[in-house]
C-alpha cells in the first residue's frame, strides 16, 4: 500500500476535469456581470420586458399583432416561447413586469435585476457549447478559447450592459458546430434548425450548412444519400413545424414573416455597422456633392439611409439603388468560395471556420446590419484562432476592431471606463495567451526533431517556431483607432466645441469600418 501511495504521488496531482475548470471561468465572468447590473441599458431592455408582458398576457394568436408598444415582437416563435417561459418567473418576482399596460417603461430595481440575471443564467448554454467544442483539445488551446469566448468583452458590452441574449443563442450555434465536428451531422443540423427558430438572422450560414450536410451526411450512393437527405429534411421540417405550426393553424404566417423581415428599415442601421455599404453611401454622398459643384442638377434625397424603426429605405443620389435582393445576391457571391470548398472537400474540422466566414460575409454585405452582428463571426472564429499563428494574428486584430465598433452602444460617461478597461484587458489576455502558445521559437530551433514533434503535439508553438506578433500595417491600424478615440473623447470638445457623448462615441464606429 505504501508503494502504491509513493507511485501515485510520483505521478503528480490528478488534473481537474475540464468542466469544473470551465465553471470557474464562468463564475469569474458572472461575478463581474453581477457588479455591472446597475449600469446603463438600452431600449432593448424595454423591448424584452414588453415581450415578457405580451407573451404572458395575450394568447398566442395575438403575439405578432400586438402594438401596445412600438417594440413589437419581431423574433421567431421559439424566442417568443422562451420569453413566455421567463414570464412565468417574472410574474412570481413582480406581476407588474408582465402587465401589458402598467408594465410599459417599467424600470424598477426588481425588473432590472430579474432581466439581468436571466441573461447571466442563459449564458450556461454558451458554457455548454464551449465545453463541447473544446473538450478534446489540449489544455493550452482549451483554456485560451475559454478566455476568448467566456470572457469576451463584446459579449459583456452587448448582453450585460446594452442588454440582449446573444450568449444564449451563440451557445446553440457552438453546440451545433461541436456535433458537426464530431461527425454527428443529424444532431448538428437539428440544433441549427432550432437556432434559426430562435433568431432568423443566423440563417446567413444556412447555405454553408446545406452544402456541407449534403456532401458529408448525404454521401454513400444515390439510395443511401437520398434516404439520409429525407431524414435530415424531416428533422428540419419537424423543427419548423413545432415553431410555426400554431401560427399556420391560426392563419397568421404572413404576419409573422412581415414582423420578422421589416425591409423598410433601410440599408444601414442607425449606428452604422463597419461594413461595405458605409463606403458605398459615402461614395454616393461624395459624388453628389462633387457633381452639384460642377453644375449638375443632383437631387439630394430627404429620406434617411438609416432607421431604427420601419421607414423610408435607403435613397441614393448618384449610385444605383440598393435593395434587400441586391444585398442577398452579394452575400451569396461572397459566400461562393466557401461553398465551393465545402462541396469539394467537406471536412468536419473546417466547418467552424466556414461558418465564421459566412457570418463575416453577412456582416459585410447584408441588409440593415447591426454592429452587434460581429459577434456571430468573432465568437466561432475564436475556436479557429488557436489552430495556427496566421489565424491568431487575424483574430487579434478583428476582435479588437469588432469590440471597438461596439463602443457607441455605451455612450454615457460613467460607462466609458468600463468599456475601455474591458477592451484593454481582453487585448492583454489575447497577447499573453497567443504568446504562451506560439512564442517558443528559440527552443524549437535548438531541439531535435523528436522533441520538436513532441512539443508541437502539445500545441505550444508553430511548426516553424515563429513567435506571435502583429505586422506593421496592423500596428498602424490599431494606432489609428487610438488616435481617433483620443480625438473624439478629449480633443474634439475643446477644439471644435461641445459634442454629445453619443456623437463622440459614434466617430470610432465610423473609423473602424
Amino acid at each position: 500500500m505504501e508503494e502504491n501511495r509513493r507511485e501515485d504521488f510520483s505521478k503528480g496531482p490528478t488534473p481537474r476535469k475540464p468542466l469544473l475548470e470551465l465553471l470557474w471561468f464562468y463564475a469569474v465572468a458572472a461575478c463581474i456581470k453581477l457588479l455591472l447590473i446597475p449600469s446603463y441599458h438600452s431600449t432593448d431592455f424595454e423591448v424584452h420586458r414588453h415581450w415578457l408582458a405580451l407573451t404572458h398576457s395575450l394568447p398566442l394568436s395575438q403575439w405578432y399583432f400586438d402594438d401596445t408598444s412600438q417594440w413589437t415582437l419581431d423574433y421567431p416563435p421559439f424566442f417568443a416561447y422562451f420569453e413566455r417561459f421567463l414570464s412565468i418567473f417574472a410574474n412570481i418576482v413582480d406581476p407588474q413586469i408582465v402587465h401589458l399596460q402598467k408594465g410599459l417603461d417599467y424600470n424598477t430595481n426588481t425588473v432590472i435585476y430579474f432581466q439581468r440575471i436571466t441573461v447571466i443564467v442563459s449564458d450556461l448554454c454558451l458554457l455548454y457549447g464551449v465545453y463541447r467544442l473544446t473538450k478534446n483539445l489540449d489544455p493550452i488551446k482549451r483554456k485560451l478559447i475559454w478566455v476568448l469566448v467566456i470572457w469576451s468583452p463584446a459579449l459583456v458590452i452587448v448582453d450585460h450592459l446594452h442588454f440582449q441574449y446573444n450568449g444564449f443563442l451563440l451557445g446553440m450555434l457552438l453546440i451545433s458546430l461541436s456535433y458537426l465536428e464530431e461527425g454527428r451531422d443529424l444532431m448538428g443540423g437539428f440544433v441549427f434548425a432550432v437556432l434559426l427558430c430562435f433568431k432568423h438572422l443566423f440563417a446567413v450560414a444556412a447555405p454553408v450548412y446545406f452544402v456541407y450536410l449534403l456532401r458529408h451526411y448525404c454521401r454513400g450512393g444515390f439510395v443511401r444519400g437520398f434516404g439520409r437527405l429525407t431524414i435530415m429534411g424531416s428533422v428540419v421540417v419537424a423543427v419548423f413545424a413545432a415553431a410555426y405550426g400554431p401560427f399556420i393553424y391560426h392563419g397568421q404566417i404572413q404576419q409573422v414573416i412581415r414582423r420578422m423581415f421589416p425591409f423598410g428599415r433601410g440599408l444601414c442601421h442607425a449606428y452604422w455597422a463597419p461594413n461595405f455599404w458605409v463606403f458605398y453611401i459615402l461614395l454616393d454622398k461624395g459624388l453628389s456633392i462633387l457633381l452639384r459643384k460642377l453644375g449638375f442638377s443632383i437631387k439630394i434625397p430627404t429620406a434617411s439611409f438609416t432607421s431604427g424603426l420601419v421607414g423610408d429605405s435607403s435613397p441614393f443620389s448618384v449610385l444605383p439603388q440598393i435593395t434587400p435582393l441586391t444585398t442577398f445576391v452579394v452575400v451569396l457571391l461572397a459566400l461562393s468560395p466557401c461553398l465551393i470548398k465545402a462541396f469539394k472537400d467537406p471536412q468536419p474540422r473546417k466547418i467552424t471556420r466556414w461558418v465564421a466566414y459566412a457570418y463575416a460575409c453577412g456582416f459585410l454585405f447584408g441588409w440593415h446590419v447591426h454592429e452587434k452582428a460581429s459577434l456571430h463571426f468573432v465568437i466561432p472564429l475564436a475556436v479557429a484562432a488557436v489552430q495556427s499563428l496566421e489565424d491568431a494574428r487575424h483574430y487579434f486584430l478583428l476582435s479588437i476592431v469588432s469590440c471597438y465598433s461596439l463602443f457607441p452602444l455605451l455612450f454615457e460617461a460613467q460607462e466609458y471606463p468600463i468599456k475601455v478597461l474591458l477592451l484593454l484587458l481582453h487585448s492583454s489576455l489575447m497577447w499573453l495567451g497567443f504568446s504562451a502558445q506560439f512564442d517558443k521559437g528559440e527552443s524549437v530551433k535548438q531541439t531535435g526533431s523528436k522533441s520538436k514533434r513532441h512539443v508541437q503535439k502539445k500545441g505550444s508553438m508553430t511548426a516553424t517556431g515563429e513567435p506571435f506578433c502583429i505586422r506593421f500595417v496592423e500596428k498602424v491600424y490599431l494606432v489609428g483607432l487610438l488616435v481617433v478615440e483620443i480625438w473624439a473623447q478629449f480633443l474634439h470638445p475643446f477644439i471644435l466645441g461641445g459634442t454629445s457623448a453619443r456623437e463622440k462615441a459614434s466617430v470610432g464606429s465610423r473609423y473602424s469600418s
